[in-house]
């Protein structure tokens, strides 16, 4: 497992050195797992389990006492600094023993109180180091998975559809959005889930028309539109599907939401390949939906997934991403029609070298509960 992280490293001091850095300050907690192993989870924007300073002449990670044990066994690459009274006072020395000059600080999600006390403890310590905000450089090295990754994600996608299929016979009139989405709770937890991706999205009737609804007090009703978008986190990876259901028979608005979404989806899936546009994968499903349901898919197609449930890549006409083997997205067309109520189906892709493949399992076409 340590040549995994060996690797990732090797790969980030390239990007740094490209980037004109020798050395970075990695905060963000998948990040930190991603390149080190380290599971210590974050409670909030400032409450870190600690940073990863990766520079040419060491590696730490830094954390407080709560997480010494935890980051001793499973970062063996990395030195373990505990600190007492906070990252930013101890920051200057450590970035000497690391031989820092010039670091990139990832700024995705640090606050401006944090990045200000770190800059005034380096202005405090007379310290030569210039410390400068950056994106996040893993992104690309995570955008694209390894053969392990994708066995994980496919287990917590597993683990997610059993849960799905076992709460929509148990689907009755009268239960309410929550009840449902605790029931998906609980199930893909007794299966072997370490958590959710993200809290399980459960909408009905015309609640189905917001795209991340929060599931109420509603009843399940019949002969409407159930959106249930879900995930099962296992082993730090995330899975994300969406179908939408209903109790007795889909009415003709239903219907046609469904045959146009089904073939929005597939004519996006086939322009899936090494080597796509995000862009253009995104307009082959927007352009079909346009031309029947114009103005009511407002979101992008789909994006990454992985350590996070959002993630790089993105299918969306906001920002273009060169699709390449090994990445997984959703593509998830939607249709929201807030008279009537939403739907939405979603699948997990592959990206592979000839095309892409399907991860899901469960079949869009088997949405109607008998009641």
């Amino acid at each position: 497992m340590n040549d995994i992280y060996k690797k990732r490293i090797e790969t980030l001091h390239e990007t740094l050195d490209q980037n004109g850095f020798d050395a970075c300050i990695i905060m963000q907690e998948e990040n930190r797992r991603y390149l080190s192993g380290f599971t210590g989870e974050d409670n909030g924007m400032d409450e870190s389990a600690g940073a990863l300073l990766i520079g040419p002449k060491g590696r730490i990670l830094a954390t407080d006492s709560r997480f010494e044990l935890h980051a001793t066994h499973e970062a063996p690459l990395f030195e373990i600094h505990v600190y007492k009274t906070g990252l930013d006072r101890d920051l200057p020395d450590l970035l000497q023993r690391i031989g820092a000059t010039r670091v990139a600080l990832e700024e995705t999600r640090i606050s401006m109180g944090r990045f200000r006390l770190f800059g005034k403890a380096l202005e405090e310590s007379a310290s030569q180091v210039t410390l400068v905000p950056h994106e996040d450089m893993t992104a690309p090295m995570r955008a694209i998975k390894s053969p392990d990754e994708i066995r994980t994600m496919r287990k917590a996608l597993a683990i997610a559809e059993a849960a799905f299929a076992s709460v929509k016979a148990t689907l009755t009139p009268g239960l309410t959005e929550k009840a449902v989405a605790w029931e998906m709770e609980k199930a893909m937890r007794t299966r072997g889930a370490d958590g959710l991706s993200f809290p399980t999205i459960v909408a009905s009737g015309p609640n189905a028309a917001l795209p991340h609804a929060v599931p109420g007090d509603r009843t399940l009703g019949i002969n409407e539109p159930i959106l249930i978008d879900w995930g099962a986190r296992y082993g730090g990876y995330c899975s994300d599907s969406t179908r939408t259901l209903v109790l007795g028979s889909p009415d003709e608005t239903f219907t046609r939401v469904f045959d146009t979404l089904f073939e929005a989806q597939a004519r996006a899936i086939e322009a899936i390949c090494d080597g796509a546009s995000g862009n253009e994968v995104d307009r082959k499903a927007r352009s079909f939906i346009e031309e029947r349901f114009p103005e009511s898919f407002g979101h992008g197609l789909g994006h990454g997934v992985g350590l996070e449930i959002h993630e790089a890549p993105r299918l969306s006409p906001l920002k273009d991403y060169e699709l390449k083997a090994g990445m997984v997205v959703t593509v998830e067309p939607g249709i929201y029609l807030p008279a009537w109520g939403g739907m939405r189906l979603e699948n997990m892709v592959l990206v592979t070298e000839t095309g892409a493949e399907v991860l899901n399992t469960l079949d869009y076409r088997d949405y109607q509960v008998r009641v």
